[in-house]
């Protein structure tokens, strides 16, 4: 009966509820929880084996200050320009029919354009790429697949391990002492590591509404107790004001998305919904010191899957409706030691772009009953 439930659910509902991947604002970094956020991919049989890979691009260019945008910089050509990519590889086990097991490799390959960086008066481009920072944890479903066939809740606990690099470096011209170019920590958006150990919590949730009409549910965050990880930003070489933004935060981040899917077809599926991406001010546990850019963003979230067997792929394709960088606490220690009001800026993309492909290796096998067990020896 799991079986079939299993089969049907997944052409009925989005089949691949991607991950919970930032809208590309420049204070949100690439990341996803560490059991996954797809229903599709922890909806296993015991023994199965889920497999892919999700990539995502943004490009980061619409500067805000609060929830104001600062056209003035794109017609000024003084905008910075982040273009990120990212590949997850994946593998998602299912231990029994609730509860699941998932390791995620991710890497990163990320530019970043700027004038202020280089000296202000010339745009030049910073390069960083490789291995990200490798999570896994654990799922389970709270309610009997079986007896619950219409709706289900599941919870997630994971680590995150500080495998990317988190000192990534560069050549930054026109920034030494004489105008010559020096080799720098790249900024802090375009580092493929954060260097803390993390801890995420998530969950899903589904709940079906009609025939072939789902509603759908997830969120996961990532506590970072580790304050600051030592890298030097420079950014006090800009201004003396900036002196206690030198040393990059390792901040927490979190992410909440929920909506409706409705089944097309027996292979297709479509979805739409909305999502909430936020790096905050403040973390949960640990101190608050170093540089960071806090920032959120909410986004309309539409997307589609096509499922054949045990092979899926889907898309989504999330539009920014409301961006936000707010006071970070370096920013209000700023202003309350000069008087004057002080809010950071972050740069924001106007879409990402999220494609998973993914392949289920199922555990068929036919169990014998003891008494025709010996027969087949």
């Amino acid at each position: 009966m799991f079986k079939n439930f299993h089969v049907l659910l997944l052409l009925f509902l989005f089949c691949s509820l991607p991950q919970l991947n930032a809208q590309g604002c420049v204070a949100i970094r690439h990341f996803s929880s560490c059991v996954g956020n797809s229903l599709e991919n922890n909806l296993l049989g015991t023994g199965d084996l889920q497999v892919g890979v999700n990539y995502r691009y943004f490009k980061s260019f619409r500067h805000f200050r609060g929830t104001e945008e600062e056209p003035d910089r794109l017609a000024n050509n003084t905008e910075v320009i982040n273009h990120s990519h990212a590949w997850d590889f994946f593998a998602t086990y299912g231990i029994s029919e609730r509860v699941y097991t998932s390791i995620t490799i991710p890497t990163v390959i990320n530019t970043r354009s700027s004038l202020y960086e280089h000296g202000r008066n010339e745009r030049n481009v910073t390069f960083s790429g490789g291995l990200a920072d490798i999570r896994f944890g654990f799922g389970y479903w709270l309610f009997d697949m079986e007896k619950s066939p219409n709706g289900n809740l599941a919870l997630g606990l994971g680590v995150k391990l500080p495998t990317g690099n988190y000192n990534a470096s560069d050549i930054f011209y026109n920034v030494g002492s004489n105008g010559e170019p020096q080799t720098r920590p790249v900024d802090q958006s375009i580092q493929p590591g954060d260097g803390g150990f993390g801890v995420t919590v998530d969950f899903q949730f589904y709940q079906k509404i009609a025939t072939d009409f789902f509603s759908y549910a997830s969120g996961f965050y990532l506590i970072n107790p580790r304050e600051t990880n030592g890298v030097r930003t420079f950014r006090e070489t800009l201004s003396p004001i900036l002196e206690n933004e030198a040393i990059m935060a390792v901040p927490d981040q979190y992410s909440f998305r929920g909506g409706v899917s409705y089944s097309i077809s027996p292979t297709i599926s479509s979805s739409l919904g909305a999502r909430y991406d936020c790096v905050p001010v403040k973390d949960l546990i640990g101190g608050n010191e170093g540089f960071r850019r806090p920032g959120n963003v909410l986004s309309i979230d539409p997307g589609l899957s096509y499922m054949k067997n045990n092979f899926s792929i889907n898309l989504n394709v999330p539009f920014a409706v409301r961006r936000e960088r707010p006071q970070s606490i370096t920013d209000l220690q700023t202003e309350e030691l000069t008087g004057n009001p002080r809010n950071g800026d972050a740069a924001f993309s106007d879409y990402v772009l999220n494609l998973g492909v993914s392949y289920r290796f199922s555990n068929d096998k036919v169990k014998l009953s003891p008494e025709l067990e010996d027969t087949f020896k």
